[in-house]
């Protein structure tokens, strides 16, 4: 069986994981949101419900943020729409730092913090 959050964690943390980019004014906070987010996951991820393994997940191919998403929407445990939205707010965050842009960072970091607070 395949625990559905550990499979979400794998998923999101490769759809929001980018290359380290160099210290910008918000750096640690976009940091410390990634760290609560696998934390948060790992937490979950003992407790959370589990599915059958699908043919496809024994064709030794890694798992596409979208199938992800989908089985994880299929047990009610995190939407399609939420794993986007909190990647979109990191993508965002980093942009941000990368431009020097304090406020536009934490406000994607704020975003992002409200999706990871939700409770599944």
């Amino acid at each position: 069986m395949i625990n559905g959050y550990m499979t979400a964690l794998g998923g999101v943390l490769l759809a929001v994981s980018t290359a380290q980019s160099s210290a910008g004014p918000c750096s640690q906070h976009i940091h410390d949101v990634r760290v609560a987010a696998e934390n948060r996951l790992d937490a979950i991820a003992g407790a959370g419900k589990t599915a059958a393994e699908t043919p496809a997940a024994t064709m030794h191919r890694q798992p596409t943020p979208n199938s992800v998403a989908g089985a994880e929407a299929k047990l009610g445990e995190l939407s399609a729409a939420d794993a986007e939205a909190f990647a979109q707010a990191m993508d965002r965050a980093d942009k941000a730092d990368e431009n020097g842009a304090l406020s536009d960072c934490e406000q994607a970091l704020s975003d992002a913090q409200v999706l990871l607070d939700r409770k599944p």
